[in-house]
């Protein structure tokens, strides 16, 4: 009955302590050397959004991205190459940007990972009459993640 006791409390206190089940600080992702690993990329990736840093966002991307705009046509669709053109022009306008991840899920296929999160996205843009404007966006997103040699890069998601 004793050696049941102490089975027990053991099992309570693991489990009080986070046992087999702990999660990268302030995500709801497992904690492994790999979460890690990828989580580190999207988090390079969040700091380059807030210093609207397009140079260092294009080197997070795989040669291979591709970006499904979401309409039947197609015609919004772009590969690496329209990313380029896309970051050159998006930071033209917006000021105080501020790009925060709360990160959910990391599910692998092989050698890509689908990434879901949460994101609040806020910044400050002129408006016609030339007054600074705040914008909010809260949207849930899949980022993917293709292992490239010894990096992760982005396959779509930016």
């Amino acid at each position: 009955m004793r050696s049941l006791t102490v089975v027990l409390f053991a099992a309570v206190l693991g489990a009080a302590c986070g046992g087999g089940s702990a999660t990268i600080r302030g995500t709801e992702v497992p904690d492994s050397e790999e979460n890690r690993t990828i989580l580190e990329v999207l988090e390079k990736y969040r700091l380059a959004v807030e210093r609207q840093d397009a140079p260092a966002l294009v080197m997070l991307a795989s040669k291979d991205y591709w970006e499904d705009g979401g309409t039947p046509t197609g015609s919004d669709d772009y590969g690496f190459k329209g990313l380029k053109d896309v970051l050159a022009t998006r930071f033209q306008k917006p000021e105080q940007v501020r790009y925060s991840i709360r990160y959910l899920r990391v599910r692998r296929n092989g050698d890509t990972a689908f990434v879901e999160a949460h994101v609040h996205a806020s910044w400050t843009i002129e408006d016609a009459r030339g007054e600074l404007v705040r914008k909010d966006k809260k949207s849930q997103e899949q980022f993917v993640l293709k292992h490239e040699g010894e990096d992760w890069r982005f396959l779509s998601g930016m």
